[in-house]
């Protein structure tokens, strides 16, 4: 079962981050589009990209396990699959971030095609080969030397101003976050079967967790919640639970009854933001530091930004105009993979855009047409039979 509004927020989601993951090629990109510093109480809007990816994660969860429960999978059977989903998650991400700090000198064949034969092998072993023109006794042996490749790959690094790290676990990336987000709400959300008065206490409870790490309390590390609080901030998690609410609640309500659903989506929504920017004088509004301001102003946004796709694509079916971003919702990890081959590519070409095409208003423009060419070659590839499954 697939949610037009789902699948569209999630191309539209996917399109924006190609886009703002392609500033550092810019020059002159307006403040307000970037990120925010780690010491700023301020929020951009590439801040909230990443949280409305989580949000929409947690909307999926639901109806994939729905589908494994329909097609007889039992619940320890589906946690295998998360628990694998998660890793594969955590493995990609863990090799993109040590390619952002590596040290070029040090790598045979530099930084650059270290870069790119790491995308390749995730291809290679990430690929639905099932579903591609590909023979089957091929597949496996491809996998095989995909996996080889990263771990030549994690032999050879060298990261570091100067060399000095090995490959290692810096933090775990955009796709590592996602994959600790998606483990820990996709396995409560099985086991409690689908409960949304739990899902909504755990929700909370994340929230609470993401309070009490900017507490003296969680400073100091006073008693068990605190040690908790530490440990588990409840940030990056609560963003995914908030998903799965905004699904659930569509789920328990019956079909005629959308429209009040709606505006429950609505209230949460406008509560989040309110409570987000009356909280912000005790802890600011930051992404880098995680601050419950900046969790609960872009949860606000997920609430309300679902609420309005449902209501365009799933109530008066208005999905057309989506049609062109359309691959980007449903071929999303192809998608966000084809700039790790673009770049290194690029790179290696000595092919740059003039200083004119790179700044201001201009460059922008170029920057966004990048994401829909990139969202346009995904298309192709899903076509061919060519997209990468977790």
């Amino acid at each position: 079962m697939r949610i037009a509004s789902i699948d569209i927020l999630r191309a539209l989601t996917m399109l924006l981050m190609i886009w703002v993951n392609d500033f550092w090629t810019l020059k002159e990109v307006p403040k307000w589009l970037t990120h925010a510093s780690a010491t700023e109480d301020y929020m951009g809007f590439s801040d909230i990209i990443f949280p409305l990816f989580l949000f929409i994660v947690g909307l999926s969860i639901p109806f994939a396990i729905k589908n494994r429960l329909d097609k007889g999978d039992s619940r320890n059977t589906i946690a295998k699959h998360i628990l694998i989903r998660s890793f594969s998650l955590l493995l990609i991400g863990l090799f993109m971030v040590n390619w952002e700090t590596a040290f070029s000198a040090g790598i045979p064949g530099g930084k650059s095609l270290w870069g790119l034969l790491m995308a390749l092998a995730v291809v290679l072993i990430w690929m639905n080969w099932k579903r591609s023109p590909v023979p089957k006794k091929w597949h496996l042996p491809i996998q095989v030397v995909g996996f080889c490749i990263l771990i030549y790959l994690g032999i050879v690094y060298k990261g570091g101003s100067n060399g000095e790290l090995w490959f290692t676990t810096q933090w775990w990336g955009i796709l590592g976050l996602i994959g600790w987000a998606y483990l820990f709400n996709a396995l409560v959300y099985l086991y409690s079967k689908g409960n949304l008065w739990f899902m909504l206490f755990v929700w909370l409870g994340l929230n609470l967790l993401a309070v009490l790490n900017f507490s003296d309390f969680a400073i100091e590390g006073q008693g068990y919640l605190g040690l908790l609080s530490t440990l588990y901030t409840g940030t990056i998690p609560a963003f995914t639970t908030a998903g799965i609410l905004a699904t659930l609640l569509f789920m328990k309500m019956p079909k005629e009854k959308s429209n009040i659903v709606l505006w429950i989506l609505l209230m949460l929504g406008i509560a989040n933001i309110f409570y987000g920017l009356a909280t912000r004088q005790f802890w600011g509004i930051s992404k880098i530091q995680g601050t419950p301001s900046w969790l609960a102003i872009c949860t606000g946004i997920g609430f309300i930004l679902f609420m309005v796709f449902y209501y365009i694509a799933d109530i008066k079916k208005q999905v057309s105009w989506a049609r062109l971003i359309a691959p980007a919702g449903t071929a999303t990890l192809t998608c966000y993979m084809l700039p790790y081959f673009i770049y290194p590519m690029r790179e290696m070409s000595g092919i740059h855009l003039s200083g004119l095409l790179t700044s201001s208003w201009l460059g922008l423009l170029m920057s966004f047409l990048f994401s829909l060419l990139v969202v346009g070659l995904t298309g192709i590839l899903e076509k061919k039979g060519f997209t990468l499954k977790l």
